[in-house]
């Protein structure tokens, strides 16, 4: 069988998103303006905490690890969390409360005014990432919302929505990575290059 042709098709189409990506200059500056307030953020002493499901929680625990870890070189850690790490916690809250709560209970242990909340939700509508960022914005903290085209219902929650173009969840993912890597890569060069 020869599927040659379908990987190259399925490469095409990421990369033709990643096209309408580069393009779309509203995209652009709103990913401009999500550096500046996570700079602003830890500048001052704040976190950054990530929360999504499945693919999108591998995803946020990915870019909490690059902001925590380290991500081109070494320097001083930051404080930035993935929601969902503590699986007898998940458990117990969703046991408890009921999944819909997992992230919005972590929200009021650990989140302050002016911290951020990123939640990646390809159709924006997971309903524990939306009750997160209720939580969150009832504390003041900035929202920043990855989802596919629509929004979903983080659209109206969100300080700071990168919807990306498309509703194929694959190629979204493979967007949110690409802009979170950006987002790790710009924050870390400022913090601490000089």
């Amino acid at each position: 069988m020869n599927v040659k042709p379908k990987i190259k098709s399925i490469i095409q189409s990421s990369i033709d998103l990643k096209t309408k990506v580069l393009n779309d200059s509203e995209l652009i500056e709103t990913l401009q303006n999500i550096v500046d307030q996570i700079i602003h953020c830890f500048e001052n002493g704040g976190k950054v905490l990530f929360c999504g499901n499945g693919g999108s929680a591998a995803d946020a625990q990915h870019l909490a690890a690059e902001l925590s870890g380290r991500f081109y070189f070494d320097r001083h850690p930051l404080f930035a969390e993935a929601l969902h790490v503590n699986s007898s916690y998940i458990t117990a809250v969703a046991n408890d409360y009921g999944f819909d709560e997992v992230f919005a209970r972590l929200v009021l242990a650990m989140g302050s005014k002016d911290d951020i909340l990123v939640g990646l939700s390809t159709s924006g509508n997971s309903n524990n990432i939306v009750r997160a960022f209720d939580e969150a914005n009832t504390l003041g903290m900035i929202t920043v919302g990855f989802t596919g085209e629509s929004g979903g219902k983080l659209k109206e929650k969100s300080s700071y929505l990168l919807n990306v173009p498309s509703a194929d969840t694959p190629r979204i993912q493979e967007v949110h990575i690409l802009l979170g890597h950006i987002i790790c890569e710009l924050v870390e060069e400022k913090l601490f290059k000089d």
